[in-house]
């Protein structure tokens, strides 16, 4: 049967994609960043998923005012690289699993997880720089990356927005769905976006390490506590974009539960600001 092997989670800043497109990945300011994700790299490259489930918000490329699903799962073979402005990133067109992607669907709605099934979209730097950052840059003779994606959209952008404890909920009805799919595949499941951050008003470039590093606490051995945080709490603490992190509560509740009740092993941990504008937080977790 299909497994839950790992959960990964890490930010989405847009200008890390740029950094990598446009070969700035060494200069002083971006090294650092980049270093912070070597060793998961390495780890990856030994301990490779047959699917990735990406839990990410889309920024007005794939949704716009006329449409804003609270949650909305890919269901289709491929995913473009989508231009939100300045152009597509020079990355691979994501190769989705539709077969896993429709047995989560049905799975969870059945759960009474209410899905939009998506058979058709662009994806922009919420989806595609988490990749470039685990998997690095695709070679040009191997321009592909090493496994299917599974999209799954989560609206964080236009209130009212899921609450951590739904998060959560919805990530152990995924990971229910994934261990009732008939096929042997070591799934990976990643949240993705934050962490403290806002980018507009009086408060642009707000950082909060405290609450960053706090929450990643919470989210490895207290999930539930990390679950109750009131979205003012965010905003309060981490900024009008640090609501992005009930995106990792997705990834957190598919992680299977071990039977003596202990937290996850922490494989990796990393933490640097700024990044652009943005604190960059990341882990990888396995059972």
């Amino acid at each position: 049967m299909a497994h839950v092997s790992a959960t990964v989670y890490t930010s989405h800043v847009p200008a890390i994609g740029a950094a990598l497109d446009h070969g700035r990945a060494a200069e002083p300011y971006w090294a650092p960043v980049f270093a912070g994700y070597e060793a998961s790299r390495a780890w990856l490259r030994d301990n490779p998923p047959d699917v990735v489930v990406l839990v990410f918000n889309d920024h007005a490329t794939a949704f716009g005012p006329d449409l804003v699903p609270t949650f909305a799962i890919g269901t289709g073979e491929s995913y473009a690289p989508a231009d939100e402005g300045w152009g597509a990133r020079p990355v691979p067109v994501v190769q989705g699993h539709p077969e896993l992607a429709a047995h989560i669907a049905q799975s969870v709605i059945q759960d009474d997880f209410d899905l939009t099934l998506v058979n058709r979209m662009d994806v922009d730097h919420g989806l595609t720089v988490p990749l470039s950052l685990l998997f690095g840059q695709p070679p040009a003779h191997d321009f592909r990356w090493p496994c299917p994606v599974i999209p799954l959209a989560v609206n964080v952008v236009q209130y009212p927005v899921p609450s951590g404890r739904r998060c959560l909920a919805l990530g152990r009805a995924i990971r229910k769905a994934i261990e009732s799919y008939g096929e042997h595949l070591n799934v990976q499941v990643w949240g993705t976006g934050g962490m403290s951050h806002q980018l507009q008003g009086p408060r642009a470039g707000l950082i909060n390490p405290v609450f960053d590093h706090a929450f990643m606490d919470m989210l490895t051995t207290v999930p539930e506590a990390a679950a109750a945080i009131p979205h003012v709490d965010y905003v309060r603490l981490s900024g009008s974009e640090g609501i992005e992190l009930v995106m990792w509560l997705i990834a957190r509740g598919a992680m299977p539960e071990r039977a003596d009740g202990r937290a996850p092993t922490c494989v990796h941990r990393f933490y640097h600001v700024p990044a652009s504008n943005t604190a960059v937080g990341h882990l990888v977790l396995t059972p």
